[in-house]
C-alpha cells in the first residue's frame, strides 16, 4: 500500500508471534488501523456504493467478519492487508446488493478496471457486475481473484501484491493484465443487454 505507517514492522511482528485468532486481531487492527483507513477509503472511492457506507462502518464490518474467522491464519503484513481487502469487498457486495434490491434495476454506465482509476457509476449495479465476474474468474483461476483484489481493491503495490499471493513481481505484472483482460471480455458481453461498458 501507499504512503506505509511507522507501524509496518509492529504487525508483522505480532503476526509471526501470535498468528491470527481472536486473541491477536484486535491488537493487530490497533497497529494497521491507519492503513486500514486508507484501504476503506479507497475502496469507497472506487466504488462509491452510496453515503449509508461509510469509512468507520466499512472499517468496524470488516473487523466483525474477521473475527469471525478465526481460523484464518496471516503470515504477514502483506497477507493480513490482501485478506482485509477482500473481506471488504465483501461488505461492500453486500451493502451493494441491498441497494439494488431496492433500486431494482437501473442499469450501469461505465467501468474502469485500472488500479489508479476510479468508477464513474456510483449504482449498485456495478459493483454486483464486477464481483459476479470475479466469482466466475477465481472458478477458472483463483491466483487471479486474489490479485485483483491486492492491486484494485487493496491498492497493494506489485511488490505487496508478489508477497502476499507468494509469487514473483513478473508473475504478478502478468495475472493482474490477464485478469484485467478477461473482466473486460466478460463484462463487454453485457453491452448487448444494455449492461457495463468497460475503459482501459
Amino acid at each position: 500500500m501507499n504512503g506505509p505507517t511507522d507501524n509496518r514492522g509492529e504487525i508483522t511482528r505480532v503476526l509471526a508471534a501470535h498468528g491470527s485468532g481472536k486473541d491477536r486481531l484486535g491488537e493487530t487492527f490497533g497497529f494497521a488501523y491507519a492503513d486500514l483507513q486508507s484501504l476503506a477509503r479507497a475502496q469507497l472511492a472506487r466504488l462509491r456504493p452510496g453515503e449509508t457506507l461509510d469509512t468507520v462502518a466499512l472499517i468496524h464490518e470488516a473487523y466483525l467478519r474477521m473475527v469471525d474467522q478465526s481460523r484464518v491464519t496471516w503470515k504477514d503484513r502483506a497477507h493480513f492487508f490482501a485478506y482485509s481487502a477482500s473481506v471488504m469487498r465483501s461488505v461492500i457486495v453486500d451493502h451493494a446488493r441491498r441497494k439494488s434490491a431496492a433500486k431494482r434495476g437501473s442499469g450501469i454506465t461505465h467501468l474502469s478496471l485500472d488500479e489508479g482509476a476510479v468508477a464513474s457509476a456510483e449504482q449498485p449495479e456495478m459493483i454486483l457486475a464486477l464481483d459476479d465476474a470475479l466469482r466466475q474468474l477465481s472458478s477458472i483461476d483463483p491466483r487471479l481473484e486474489k490479485v485483483v483484489d491486492c492491486r484494485f481493491f487493496g491498492g497493494m503495490t506489485e511488490s505487496e501484491t508478489a508477497s502476499a499471493v507468494g509469487v514473483s513481481e513478473r508473475t504478478i505484472r502478468r495475472d493482474w493484465k490477464r485478469a484485467r483482460g478477461w473482466l473486460y471480455a466478460h463484462l463487454a458481453d453485457d453491452l448487448a443487454t444494455g449492461g457495463p461498458t468497460v475503459a482501459g
